[in-house]
């Protein structure tokens, strides 16, 4: 048996992508294999068919098939210029499409969009939805005289030195400028080749559903207003007419989802007016006229726990009999239906679900057994039938350490869902060196499924222990909130908690040889750590928070989710803003410290973990940074494969040093 590598997360094949046929009947999906030595990910189109033989099979081979459509029962649409026969000018990217029929044969390109597509929808009438992006900063070429569009190409390329930043947010993490960037939605005639704009200039889609007769949709986003105000917007459209009824939202709602069940539309959305920017949503049933009434409140997280191997997708759909979601209660990430009546009733607990697709026929799943990768997986008349086994061979041929689930009860009298990870070779009459790992987020949470990082340390001999403490999803957002007075508090004690916890259970861990990592407010966790106790030999801070005050101004959401989370501002109580801040604390600091950052992450934006450094650093703290160069906030997740493999090489390195030298 083969024991979890460093590189193995580019073996483990990734699922995403997943949607279904017109009838429901078949559905298509990508999967997603990485190569260290090519630096790249290879990824294919995968088909569900039954009345095919087999009725799994790989539909493309050019390792670049994406984001698959149905174009009808036996045609696939998706994004890829094969032949680089359509590279950006002007400022324009372009957007090409193949089709390729699932009974096998050569794809061929099909529909080319001048601008970034994405999404691709049929509507009715041989019609598609694309939402696409456009640079409001570029003006339109069309129309003018060879001289002056000579003119105007000239100014381009002298503008590609600078960027012009003059509203929130003028950077995204994954996206980066988007400043005067904005997606649209579009509606396109591939017989006419017209591209017909259903949003206003300056709107920002969000996403859009249509129903089942392909004949109206429902999109939501954010509109910009003056002084860089921005607020939630809903409209529904007719779209043969073009028509469009806004939902009545009154600036109090931000929409996340939308969805139609017959003839009228469930959408969740939150107002913040109890638990700020992190609140869960509630379910509002919508009619045509654009009035909506609350349907079901159940304090739901809606989405998947976390995995640094897990893929993309839908997790929402619906029929007329409700809608279809995928909710964490716990650590389970469960699938659920809402009743039109508001009741809830849960359809599928086991495997962790990750995504679905619902139509008209069967369901269809991508979910994480237990200590296992992503499968594919088919859900009907009350029973789960597991599809693949793409991740088998996989599991057969290495040693999968196993987590062990235990709870306990905090100080606060809150109960808490926390893991060990054992090394496959676990010998009870040996002392072994320790992991803490923390999640991101706060409000997300770890599961039971397959965890690379965690994996490997294991076969190297590390005892790995994590846990969903105060801040977490699942559990609703009385347990999620730690915000204002509470941030690096409630969470803060339930970490070291647990940690007394492991060690009292599993004495094998040496409590001289205990190391802690996390990224994003898990790297704001390890950077409180070091100021407020000396308790691990070694810490590794990833994509990490320092400075609120600095964060707040810098980040693409820091200027309202961090506000939120501090409940407070620069100005009117810096102080308090200073006070949840590590480094503040970083002068008491005597843990030796790395320092895992990107340079264009601007979710956790470099210059906290700038400060941290320098001034652990002046205090002569062993300290060390490895900057990425062209990595965002998803390094540990989708990062060059080379550069993933750096990463957790880094950490390791930084580990055995501090935590195996008196081995």
């Amino acid at each position: 048996m083969n024991k979890v590598a460093i590189e193995d997360f580019a073996n483990v094949r990734k699922l995403g992508s997943l949607t279904l046929s017109p009838s429901g009947k078949k559905a298509a999906f990508t999967v997603t294999i990485g190569s260290v030595p090519d630096n790249n990910y290879r990824t294919d189109i995968w088909v569900y068919d039954q009345e095919h033989k087999p009725a799994l099979f790989r539909l493309t081979a050019g390792e670049d098939g994406k984001a698959p459509c149905f174009l009808d029962e036996d045609t696939v649409l998706f994004p890829a210029d094969r032949h680089g026969r359509h590279k950006p000018e002007n400022g324009v990217q372009y957007t090409v499409y193949n089709r390729i029929a699932l009974g096998g044969g050569e794809a061929e390109e099909w529909l080319v969009l001048p601008f970034a597509g994405s999404n691709l929808t049929p509507v009715f009438d041989g019609k598609f939805l694309v939402s696409g992006l456009r640079d409001l900063s570029i003006p339109d070429l069309s129309g003018l005289s060879g001289e002056e569009k000579a003119e105007a190409v000239k100014k381009l390329e002298e503008e590609k030195d600078y960027e012009v930043f003059d509203e929130l947010p003028f950077w995204f993490n994954g996206r980066g400028v988007i400043n005067k960037k904005r997606r649209g939605l579009y509606l396109v005639s591939p017989e006419t080749g017209e591209n017909k704009l259903l949003t206003e200039e300056y709107f920002d889609l969000h996403g859009f559903s249509v129903n089942q007769q392909k004949d109206k949709a429902v999109f939501w986003g954010i509109e910009f207003t003056t002084l860089n105000k921005q607020k939630s917007r809903m409209f529904i459209c007719d779209l043969k007419s073009g028509e469009k009824t806004e939902v009545q939202l009154g600036g109090r709602y931000r929409v996340d989802d939308a969805v139609f069940t017959g003839e009228q539309i469930v959408f969740t959305a939150a107002t913040g007016e109890k638990y700020g920017s992190s609140e869960n949503p509630a379910f509002y049933l919508c009619q045509m006229d654009g009035s909506f009434t609350l349907l079901a409140s159940p304090d739901p997280s809606l989405g998947a726990v976390g995995s640094d191997i897990a893929g993309g997708g839908d997790s929402f759909g619906g029929d007329e009999k409700g809608v279809y979601f995928v909710q964490t209660i716990g650590y389970h990430s469960v699938y659920r239906r809402l009743g039109l009546d508001g009741e809830i009733e849960t359809l599928v607990k086991e495997p962790g679900i990750i995504s679905c697709a619902q139509g008209t026929g069967p369901v269809y799943l991508i979910g994480m057994e237990k200590d296992a990768p992503q499968e594919f997986y088919r859900y009907e008349n009350g029973k789960l039938e597991k599809l693949s086994c793409f991740n088998a061979e996989y599991l057969a041929t290495h040693e999968i350490a196993h987590t062990e689930h235990f709870t306990f009860t905090d100080s606060d009298g809150v109960e808490i869902d926390g893991w060990v990870l054992y090394p496959a070779d676990f010998d009870a009459n040996r002392k072994y060196p320790g992991i803490l790992d923390v999640h991101g987020g706060p409000q997300t949470a770890y599961g039971e499924g397959f965890f690379h990082e965690m994996q490997y340390w294991a076969g190297l001999g590390y005892i790995v222990f994590f846990c969903n403490p105060r801040g977490s999803s699942g559990k609703g957002g009385g347990f999620a909130d730690i915000y204002g007075d509470n941030y690096g508090v409630r969470d803060y004690n339930d970490l070291m908690e647990f940690t007394d916890q492991v060690l009292a259970r599993v004495p094998q861990i040496d409590p001289a040889r205990i190391g802690m990592t996390g990224g994003s407010y898990g790297g704001f966790m390890a950077n409180w750590i070091i100021g407020h106790t000396d308790r691990f030999a070694a810490v590794a801070s990833q994509r990490s928070i320092a400075n609120y005050i600095s964060k707040c101004l810098t980040t693409d959401i820091g200027y309202y989710h961090n506000l939120s989370a501090i409940q407070a501002d620069p100005w009117s109580s810096p102080e308090k803003m200073w006070a949840h801040s590590p480094l503040a604390y970083a002068n008491r600091a005597k843990t030796p410290t790395l320092f895992i950052q990107s340079d264009e992450d601007y979710r956790c934006w470099m210059g906290d973990a700038v400060q941290m450094l320098q001034a652990l650093l002046m205090h002569g703290v062993p300290a060390r940074m490895c900057l990425f160069h062209g990595e965002n906030h998803e390094l540990s997740r989708s990062g060059k494969p080379k550069h993933r493999v750096r990463r957790l090489r880094e950490i390791t390195q930084w580990f055995d040093q501090y935590l195996k030298r008196c081995e």
